[in-house]
């Protein structure tokens, strides 16, 4: 009962893109419909254009009917890759994987993290912009904020769920370097847990109109015996925008507890 309830919840968001305004930027046929195989646009500096509504697809190693509780990063990895946790915390990641990532910080309607804001299917804008890059997720209404006026790290940071993220281009690819995040969040779903010491690196391309691909890399020492790698495939909600997708503490928490 509790999985099949979270999945009919979160595949609400989807269902529901009601918003249908064509995007001026996309590619169309003479019928208005979007060439999702297209060349992706560009801002007016040359840059490939990221902004629009994504989802992810499903991942190379996913499990067949993976749309359950929890989301594995282990999903956009190779088959047979392993995640070089280190033996101290393997038990705390078993026993969160063995209730398929029941209590959860979401359950509270706290946020997912870094990257695990983008694995449950459920949408994300990008929206670029000179200067700051802004990441709009649907699911409790959160967002992140990718600075790219070529500011540096600050000395001290404050403990943030998202982090503090810095973006640069390097041709066609979108790096983003993220630190400063606190230790409550989970990478995935199924709970793998990270530190105080966690580093993010995030590479975006838009391969086509329709086709975004992230490549991550976790890198927390005290967490993992080295860096590690997944990528993450997107499609474009062409003509969609975000909804208002709340979480209320007092009342989906009974959902979660199977009632």
């Amino acid at each position: 009962m509790r999985l099949a309830l979270f999945a009919f919840l979160i595949s609400l968001p989807v269902s529901a893109q009601w918003f249908k305004q064509p995007d001026p930027r996309l590619p169309r046929t003479p019928d208005g419909k979007p060439i999702l195989t297209g060349k992706a646009p560009r801002t007016a500096d040359g840059k490939p254009d990221l902004t629009g509504l994504w989802i992810r697809r499903e991942g190379e190693s996913a499990p067949p009917n993976s749309a359950g509780l929890g989301f594995s990063l282990q999903w956009w990895m190779p088959k047979g890759a392993e995640i070089p946790l280190r033996p101290a915390f393997t038990a705390v990641y078993k026993e969160r994987a063995a209730r398929d990532g029941g209590g959860r910080p979401s359950e509270r309607c706290l946020p997912h993290g870094i990257p695990g804001a983008m694995l449950p299917p459920t949408p994300f804008k990008f929206v670029q912009a000179p200067g700051v890059t802004l990441i709009l997720y649907e699911t409790w209404v959160d967002f992140r904020q990718i600075f790219t006026d070529g500011r540096k790290f600050p000395p001290t940071m404050n403990p943030a769920w998202y982090g503090y993220s810095l973006g640069k281009w390097a041709g066609d690819t979108f790096e983003v370097e993220t630190t400063g995040f606190n230790e409550e969040s989970w990478l995935d779903g199924l709970g793998l847990p990270h530190s105080d010491q966690l580093h993010i690196t995030e590479r975006f391309q838009r391969l086509t109109a329709g086709h975004l691909q992230m490549e991550g890399t976790v890198d927390d020492p005290k967490m993992y015996t080295k860096p590690w790698t997944f990528k993450v495939d997107f499609n474009l909600i062409a003509d969609g925008d975000v909804i208002e997708y709340i979480c209320e503490n007092e009342k989906d928490a009974a959902h979660y507890a199977g009632k």
